[in-house]
């Protein structure tokens, strides 16, 4: 997808700024969803790890380069299926961003959207946050509040993805 700034105006092609529309608005649309949802303070690194879940899926989802605004609820189902909880889409991730990678080194222009889409995957591998333990055994004690359940740290992406879902489900 060409961005405007990558072709020169006066044929030269050099050294404009490259806009990273399509992250920025796949972190839009991500971000609004998990507002409207009010599923956490949009200051938490909860927040953070939905958000970037939800831009990435939104971001890598789009295959044809025409994430418009017109199309966000007719893609609502289509991100649904791939945030779902038996989906492998930590792999698919993976896939997309080596697909878009190879493509853009191809290519031989810069990439701003997919250096962003790379920092959030990044973010969300390699940053864990403590989570409330979904495996925990039930029974195993009494548990007065949500604080005092089982805890275990996490990776991101696996405590953003069911929020990002979720969100899309409040929509």
């Amino acid at each position: 997808m060409l961005h405007r700034g990558q072709e020169s105006t006066d044929g030269t092609g050099g050294g404009e700024l490259t806009v990273p529309m399509a992250w920025l608005y796949a972190e839009y649309i991500a971000d609004e969803l998990l507002r409207t949802g009010d599923l956490m303070p949009p200051t938490s690194f909860e927040f953070r790890a939905g958000r970037d879940a939800l831009a990435l899926t939104i971001f890598l989802a789009d295959t044809g380069g025409e994430l418009s605004g017109i199309r966000v609820v007719s893609q609502l189902e289509n991100w649904l299926s791939l945030t779902a909880y038996d989906q492998p889409w930590q792999d698919w991730v993976r896939e997309r961003m080596a697909r878009l990678t190879t493509e853009a080194i191809e290519s031989g222009g810069p990439s701003p959207d997919l250096d962003l889409a790379a920092d959030a995957w990044r973010w969300l591998e390699e940053t864990e946050l403590l989570a409330p333990d979904l495996d925990a055994v039930p029974g195993g004690g009494p548990v007065i509040g949500e604080d005092d359940g089982p805890k275990v740290w996490t990776p991101a992406w696996r405590l953003g993805l069911p929020l990002g879902h979720l969100a899309i489900h409040l929509f």
